[in-house]
């Protein structure tokens, strides 16, 4: 297939967009090159001939109509977004702007292609969300796509706003969409400023470690590789206007997580004093949701998809990663003010 992605340069889209060159897909990958872009995790496909790249915003409808008219993708993969909830909670007319305006933008700019081009029935428009969109857990229970919406971050309301804006262009103009509401990713490129390489980079400089409140709060981790794989799936075997959450089935609170990083720190690159001593507690985010867990029944029942890697498998390679890619990391701390934020994603 032709695969458009947008937000390819992010941390999931690359993982998305290195799969998909794998498996021998054409990918398009339109990025506006935002802060948190890293065109270096695209380095190991940026020569091969299926792999293409465009510099525009989501938000230029014009841009967007020549990208479609140009390229002709068989599918779009929407992932661009801001997505980082104290950024939100900073700044939220950018998640604003991007989040909705630029879904609607791309939607608008993708109707229109599809339209002109016949209207083909294997076209798919498959919009990758988050299990934020649905609040807050309290001890039991777990999310379903039949889950009802409950934003509580600037953030998380945003997503929901597209996603519903998705799943109207769906019904009312037919465009053949897909949703998936996937739960917290890690791995190897994930982006300094969130939670799990806060703890590494935080840990290896000889600085707190900072968790929010209590360090309670639960999440279910999914590892980034995964998750591309799931959406590959998604894309080629689910049926239009279906919707699938995708987990990772590793509930941990954050406390626990940080933990964990720490040992694996600890048997990879031994300091004078166990790294879990640096854990700093600080105050909690406004609107912090305590809990989020995802049931995957769906798509392991319909597509045949389930997670691979273990939560412990994942910890021990995403640690491993950052210790042997310092320059990769190094980098990006001096981006933007990146290596002062707190940046303990939800």
């Amino acid at each position: 297939m032709k695969l458009l992605v947008t937000g390819g340069a992010g941390f999931i889209g690359s993982a998305l967009v290195r799969l998909a060159i794998a498996r021998g897909h054409q990918v398009i990958n339109l990025d506006a090159l935002t802060y948190a872009a890293c065109p270096e995790n695209l380095t190991g496909v940026a020569q091969n001939p299926a792999y293409s790249f465009e510099h525009a915003d989501i938000r230029d409808g014009a841009a967007m109509a020549r990208i479609l008219a140009r390229h002709r993708p068989d599918a779009i993969l929407h992932l661009a977004a801001e997505s980082h909830v104290d950024r939100s909670i900073d700044s939220p007319g950018d998640f604003i702007t991007t989040n909705v305006n630029g879904t609607y933008t791309l939607l608008e700019a993708a109707r229109s292609f599809w339209n002109g081009a016949g209207r083909p029935g294997d076209f798919r428009f498959l919009h990758v969300s988050t299990d934020e969109v649905y609040g807050s857990l309290g001890e039991t229970g777990k999310f379903t796509e039949n889950s009802p919406y409950a934003p509580n971050s600037p953030y998380s309301a945003s997503k929901a706003a597209s996603d519903h804006l998705v799943q109207a262009w769906g019904e009312t103009f037919g465009l053949p969409t897909l949703i998936t509401n996937c739960s917290n990713n890690y791995g190897p490129y994930h982006f300094p400023e969130k939670l799990v390489p806060v703890v590494i980079l935080r840990a290896l400089q000889g600085q707190p470690i900072p968790i929010y409140g209590s360090g309670l709060n639960v999440r279910d981790w999914l590892y980034v590789e995964d998750h591309a794989d799931a959406l590959l799936c998604v894309l080629q075997r689910a049926a239009p206007g279906a919707r699938y959450a995708i987990g990772g089935e590793n509930e941990l609170s954050n406390l626990t997580l940080a933990q964990m990083i720490c040992a694996a720190l600890d048997a990879k690159r031994p300091g004078a004093r166990p790294y879990a001593d640096q854990i700093t507690f600080v105050d909690d985010r406004p609107g912090h949701d305590h809990r989020y867990a995802i049931d995957p029944a769906r798509i392991r029942r319909d597509l045949g998809w389930q997670p691979s890697v273990s939560l412990s498998a994942g910890v021990e390679r995403t640690v491993q990663w950052y210790l042997d890619n310092e320059r990769w990391w190094q980098a990006l701390q001096n981006r933007d003010g990146v290596g002062a934020r707190l940046g303990v994603f939800a």
